[in-house]
């Protein structure tokens, strides 16, 4: 199961329809020159509907956004916390792949307007660290996640793409060393409880 596809909320067909136009649209001419006519026609559906659905482009933007993150940015959860360096490598490139889209969910995100939870592997990290180096105490614990949920992010890509000016690959590269920098301390922690 994908960390997606869990906490993804139900959407009619004519709701998805109208956010993978947008999505399209912002990919081809970014998110300031799309018109609600545009991504009705895009969509199949009458503009009305999607003024029935997205009253403003706000919530349209919002709507599209967290769909962005649930449909194109899934990924496989990681079985274990050591495993979350490349799971954020591969996010890393995904986010590379798809620019646009990656600014709008970042960019939503780091406002924390778009509805959906700032740090979504949250929970998972959490659970994987309490089962893997249940020795850690619990500020030791919220720093590790902290740390990782940061580096997984589309803020991270954004950041340093835009402040660094690095590439995807430097990107996945300086992400996934700090994500092993930060692991690596705690490799055999749980071993001892074994």
């Amino acid at each position: 199961m994908t960390v997606a596809a869990a906490s993804a909320p139900e959407l009619s067909g004519t709701q998805a329809a109208i956010l993978a136009a947008y999505a399209e649209l912002i990919e081809e001419v970014g998110t300031d020159d799309v018109s609600f006519r545009l991504i009705a026609l895009r969509a199949g559906v009458g503009e009305r509907t999607v003024f029935r659905h997205y009253p403003t482009r706000v919530d349209l933007l919002l709507a599209t956004s967290s769909w962005i993150e649930r449909t194109i940015f899934t990924r496989q959860e990681s079985e274990s916390i050591f495993d979350v360096p490349i799971a954020i490598r591969e996010a890393i490139e995904a986010y590379d792949r798809r620019p646009e889209l990656a600014h709008v969910v970042a960019e939503t995100a780091m406002r924390g307007v778009n509805g959906s939870e700032p740090a979504p592997q949250r929970a998972h990290f959490e659970e994987m660290l309490k089962r893997e180096a249940p020795s850690l105490d619990e500020q030791q614990q919220r720093e590790i996640v902290a740390a990782l949920s940061h580096l997984d992010s589309s803020a991270t890509w954004v950041t340093m793409r835009r402040e660094f000016g690095m590439s995807g690959r430097d990107i996945a590269d300086a992400a996934t060393w700090a994500a092993e920098a930060i692991l690596d301390p705690i490799r055999d922690l749980g071993d001892r409880g074994a």
